[in-house]
């Protein structure tokens, strides 16, 4: 369970890893999105992620009512928004900013909720961070910069689903510590499945659903398997496990790395290209994270010390 050391070495990593698949996420769900409608990519997205694995892993010893929560807010809510925000105007590479206010509104529902009182150091590189995520965000760069009011608000309401799941995953942790995050993630995301569905094929109608299906090229099947396997089963495997073992706040800034990947990948793939404020904001959201994991801290302490640090 939690310590007040911070996170272990191999932790680190795993958080770090996740930092990276995320970051890719958003140009796969643009390019998955270039063949497929949103609401058809969410449902192809969880049923590769749970359809194939139900007869090999067991249901995690949890009330189903977690399973259905989680799933239908970081399932349905948070990449049904997500998806269709990134159709309607939403670049990749804000994408990956304007999802990391998650870790603002987690730290909010998790005070009332949980219980859980973040450290004056945790919200100062929480505001730290929030600084250096509006000057990405208001930036008027080549790229990145520019993105429709629909398309930030539906990425925003995305980020409060996200934040809302990460409250049931510590919720669940408190039922049940020992549950299998693996088995947790392949079971609630069969709960998505039907409701996207049902939205693809009400939005899109009946032919142009069965058109997309039978016209799916390599591309889009790489990017719905990429979706499923690695951002899904893997990455948020590895979320859970650390949300499992460690409180919502020193967990959940993690996520403020992502846009750093986030727009490098964009601008690799879609040559958006951030301005100098943008990189600045960038910064200040490194800057955030290293204050809000004390690292400031230790580093004195290693210089005072290093063999007790």
């Amino acid at each position: 369970m939690s310590t007040q050391t911070g996170l272990s070495r191999a932790d680190l990593g795993r958080a770090l890893a996740v930092v990276v698949i995320w970051g890719l996420n958003f140009v796969v769900m643009k390019l998955g999105l270039r063949e497929l409608s949103p609401m058809l990519l969410g449902s192809l997205r969880f049923a590769a992620a749970s359809l194939p694995l139900l007869f090999f892993v067991r249901r995690p010893a949890l009330p189903w009512r977690y399973l259905l929560a989680y799933g239908l807010a970081q399932g349905l809510g948070q990449f049904g928004f997500l998806f269709l925000g990134l159709k309607l105007g939403m670049t990749a590479g804000m994408a990956s900013v304007v999802m990391q206010t998650q870790a603002f509104f987690t730290l909010m529902l998790a005070a009332p909720l949980l219980g859980e009182r973040a450290h004056r150091r945790q919200w100062i590189g929480i505001a730290v961070a929030l600084a250096g995520l509006v000057l990405i965000a208001t930036a008027h760069g080549e790229g990145p910069g520019q993105m429709t009011l629909i398309g930030f608000i539906l990425t925003l309401s995305a980020a409060f689903m996200w934040a809302s799941s990460n409250i049931v995953v510590r919720f669940a942790t408190r039922a049940v510590p020992a549950y299998d995050p693996f088995g947790f993630i392949v079971w609630s995301s069969l709960v998505p499945i039907v409701p996207f569905a049902v939205f693809a094929v009400s939005m899109e109608g009946p032919s142009t659903v069965m058109h997309q299906l039978a016209n799916l090229d390599l591309g889009a099947v790489l990017s719905v398997l990429y979706l499923a396997w690695f951002a899904t089963l893997l990455a948020y495997t590895l979320w859970t496990r650390l949300l499992q073992r460690h409180p919502a706040g020193r967990v959940v800034p993690f996520s403020l790395l992502v846009p750093v990947v986030g727009l490098a990948a964009a601008a690799i793939c879609f040559g958006e290209r951030p301005s100098p404020a943008q990189w600045l904001g960038t910064a200040a959201v490194l800057l955030g994270l290293m204050i809000n994991q004390g690292f400031g801290a230790r580093a004195l302490a290693f210089l005072r010390d290093p063999k007790r640090a």
